[in-house]
C-alpha cells in the first residue's frame, strides 16, 4: 500500500503528496473526525473483548479472590506504560474508593527504582522482577503481569519464578498474547486482540477496574470477623 495512503488513514488532518498540513478548515474537520474515529475504535475494541472474554474475566476474579481469602497478597508488574497500569492496579486494591470495601494487600514491583536499577546493572534487566518475586512471593499470593505485547522477557521470567513458588499467575496482554499467552507459567492470560497499543492499554484499564469490582463482590461474604482472611487478622502483616 502507498505510504501516503497509509498515513492519511492515521492522520486525516494531513493532505496531498508528502502529506502537507491541510488548510485550516479542512484541518479542523480532520481533527474532529480523528476524535470520533479513535473514540469509536476504543469502544469497539472494548465491546469485542469483554463480550469474548467475560467468562475468563470472572475466572480471573475468582483466582484473585481465592488468593486474598487465603491470606495472600497481590503483586503487580509491568514495563513502561504497563508499569503505570501495574501501579494503578495495586493502588485500587490498597486504597478502595468505594465505601464499605476494605483495603487489600497489594504491592507494585515496578516501583522500587533502587532495586530495579541494582539488578539491571549487576545481572541484567531480564532479572529485575525475578529477584523481587523470589524475595517476596509465596504460594498464597497472586502475581499479575501487564504487557501490551506479551513478550517482555523480565515479566516472563518473573511469572516463571512466581509459578515455581506456587503462586497464582495472571497476565494481561494484547495482540495475539505473545509468549505470555502460550506460557505454562500462567494460570490465565487475558488478551486484547488488537495491534493498537493505545487500544490495548485503554482496555486494560477497564479490565482491571472490573476485576477489582468482581473480586470485592466475591469477597463480600468474608467480612465478618470470624471469616476474615489471615492477613486481615494479622493487620495485613505477613
Amino acid at each position: 500500500m502507498n505510504v501516503d495512503l497509509q498515513l492519511s488513514g492515521l492522520y486525516p488532518h494531513l493532505a496531498g503528496p508528502g502529506l502537507r498540513v491541510a488548510e485550516p478548515a479542512a484541518l479542523q474537520d480532520g481533527l474532529l473526525d480523528a476524535v470520533r474515529l479513535k473514540a469509536a475504535d476504543s469502544v469497539s475494541v472494548k465491546q469485542h473483548f469483554f463480550a469474548l472474554e467475560a467468562p475468563r474475566i470472572v475466572q480471573a476474579a475468582r483466582l484473585l479472590a481465592a488468593s486474598f481469602r487465603s491470606g495472600g497478597r497481590l503483586y503487580t508488574l509491568g514495563n513502561g506504560g504497563s508499569s503505570c497500569d501495574a501501579a494503578h492496579l495495586a493502588v485500587e486494591f490498597q486504597h478502595p474508593v468505594t465505601a464499605g470495601r476494605p483495603a487489600l494487600p497489594a504491592v507494585n514491583l515496578s516501583q522500587d527504582m533502587a532495586m530495579i536499577t541494582a539488578v539491571a546493572n549487576d545481572i541484567g534487566f531480564a532479572h529485575v522482577y525475578t529477584r523481587q518475586v523470589l524475595a517476596h512471593v509465596g504460594e498464597r499470593d497472586c502475581v499479575v503481569a501487564i504487557s501490551t505485547s506479551g513478550n517482555s522477557e523480565n515479566l516472563l521470567a518473573g511469572l516463571a519464578a512466581a509459578k515455581r513458588r506456587g503462586a497464582t499467575t495472571l497476565g494481561l496482554a494484547g495482540g495475539d498474547g505473545g509468549r505470555m499467552a502460550l506460557s505454562a507459567d500462567l494460570d490465565l492470560c487475558l488478551v486484547v486482540p488488537t495491534d493498537s497499543i493505545h487500544r490495548v492499554q485503554e482496555t486494560h484499564v477497564a479490565l482491571y477496574h472490573i476485576l477489582w469490582d468482581l473480586t470485592h463482590t466475591l469477597l463480600a461474604d468474608d467480612r465478618s470477623p470470624d471469616r476474615a482472611p489471615d492477613h486481615a487478622k494479622r493487620g495485613a502483616v505477613r
